[in-house]
């Protein structure tokens, strides 16, 4: 319970006061498309999002290397929550299939299994 509650903590503060406005604009194709019309920015966005997803993943992994976690797991887990923040970022700022709060509970969700992960593997 104190592995998520930590966890759960560093996600909002990365997803919501670290993130900042620029970056939360930058993750957007349309915001490009406005601000920095030019053909060569055209994928901009998706360098925004993957940054934005990665240090995300990175922060809320923090903890896991206090408990001692095999660094090929932790890089899994790693490169894994990586991946699935940028999907469903991009869901909610460019495809705009998901709203806020979707996003945000497959955050928590995300979250929540790591947690159970750790614990079945015995940490």
């Amino acid at each position: 319970m104190n592995l998520f509650l930590i966890m759960f903590f560093l996600h909002c503060v990365d997803d919501f006061f670290l993130q900042g406005m620029w970056l939360s604009n930058g993750k957007q194709k349309s915001w490009w498309e406005k601000n920095a019309p030019d053909e060569k920015y055209k994928y901009d966005y998706l360098a925004a999002l993957f940054i934005h997803a990665f240090e995300w993943s990175a922060i809320i992994s923090i903890p896991l290397i206090f408990i001692g976690l095999n660094p090929y797991i932790l890089f899994g887990i790693f490169f894994v929550n990586g991946c699935i923040h940028a999907y469903v970022d991009n869901l909610k700022a460019n495809k705009h299939k998901i709203n806020l709060i979707v996003d945000q509970s497959i955050h928590i969700i995300q979250i929540i299994i790591t947690c159970v992960g750790i614990n079945l593997c015995g940490h």
